[in-house]
Order: structure tokens, then C-alpha cells, then sequence
């Protein structure tokens, strides 16, 4: 948390520090989807790819969020604004297609909705400024 990601060199300090083998920390920090390697946006866009997520249409909302960004999944914008990714679950199938940016979840998400939702963080962004 106090990172937001965690590098090599990183691992190898938390490998050190509690005496396991750097194999083990990299094991787990590749494991679990949330930890990260590189550094990553200011606003992660998690794309549910669930079987219920995408069988509502998430591919066509990911091709959205791709075309608009410029970015593949696991790609962050040059200005370092917004990281795309997929993600298996987020356990809001009722809600599908699901979306989530950092902790928000955002229900019944089609690829027209993706504009609003880009703008309303890049507005947020400026505001903060």
C-alpha cells in the first residue's frame, strides 16, 4: 500500500527481511491479482471477464475502454491517469457487466457507458489539480 506496487527489488527486501527465499514472495505477490509488479495509474478500470460478465457483453466494454485509452489490458495511459485490466471475478454477477474503478463497482455497464465514465475521472483528475 505505502508503494502501490511492488518491484523486484522490493521483493528481494521483504524476501531479506523475513527470512524466505525471494521465489516465495514472488510466488505469492504473482499469485494474487492484487499485487502489482509496475507501477500503476492513478485509476485502475477493472474489467469483469467472469462467464456471467461476458456472456452480458464485457468483451465489447473492454474493446471500449481500449479503444478510448489507447491501452491493451494491463497497459497504463502515458499520463499515467488509468490502468486497464481484466479480472476473472468480482463477485457481482447480478450486476453484470461489471466494472470497477479502484474500489467503485459500477453495475449493467455497456460500451456506451465507457465515455462517461473515462470523463468523469479525467474531470475529477483536473478538479484535484
Amino acid at each position: 500500500e505505502l508503494f502501490g506496487y511492488l518491484p523486484s527489488e522490493l521483493q528481494l527486501y521483504i524476501a531479506r527481511k523475513l527470512d524466505l527465499p525471494a521465489a516465495h514472495i514472488y510466488g505469492v505477490v504473482t499469485f494474487y491479482s492484487y499485487f502489482n509488479e509496475e507501477k500503476r495509474g492513478t485509476y485502475t478500470i477493472n474489467v469483469c471477464m467472469g462467464t456471467a460478465c461476458f456472456v452480458k457483453g464485457a468483451d465489447k466494454v473492454m474493446s471500449e475502454f481500449t479503444r478510448i485509452l489507447g491501452v491493451k489490458t494491463g497497459e497504463t495511459t502515458p499520463d499515467n491517469l488509468f490502468t486497464l485490466t481484466d479480472i476473472r471475478c468480482i463477485g457481482a454477477c447480478g450486476l453484470a457487466p461489471v466494472v470497477m474503478v479502484n474500489d467503485k463497482v459500477y453495475g449493467h455497464i455497456h460500451a456506451e457507458d465507457v465515455p462517461g465514465i473515462i470523463e468523469s475521472y479525467k474531470n475529477r483528475d483536473e478538479e484535484e489539480s
